[in-house]
């Protein structure tokens, strides 16, 4: 079983950065492949970011490559996703999530573990 808290969300203007964190309890938080995802209004939550824990292998939304970057922290049960040069289609719900395994690339329907989600809305 795997808990998820996410937090860090808030209001930023255009071109601002903010870093999410998500704090993780269970004894296999390891073995898990961690992910944020996003959910803006009307929309379906779709992966920003993940990173596998087997070798930190990472996959990103195009999107939001270049900048935005999803880092863990294996010791403190963390994942962090720091975002910069925020713009306006940026604004949603983010949340942390969890998948048995190594791989990244995960859909929303396949990760076995959610947050209750932070609010990050980017002013234009």
């Amino acid at each position: 079983q795997v808990q998820l808290v996410e937090s860090g969300g808030g209001l930023v203007q255009t071109g601002g950065a903010l870093r999410l964190s998500c704090t993780a309890s269970g004894r296999t938080f390891s073995a898990y492949t961690m992910a944020w995802f996003r959910q803006g209004p009307g929309k379906e939550r779709q992966s920003v970011a993940q990173i596998s824990w087997r070798d930190s292998s990472t996959d990103y939304a195009d999107s939001v490559k270049g900048r935005f970057t999803i880092s863990r922290d294996n010791a403190k049960n963390m994942v962090y996703l720091q975002m910069t040069s925020l713009k306006p289609e940026d604004t949603a719900i983010y949340y942390c999530a969890a998948r048995w395994g190594s791989v990244v690339g995960y859909l929303a329907s396949e990760a076995n573990y959610w947050g209750q989600g932070t609010q990050v809305t980017v002013s234009s």
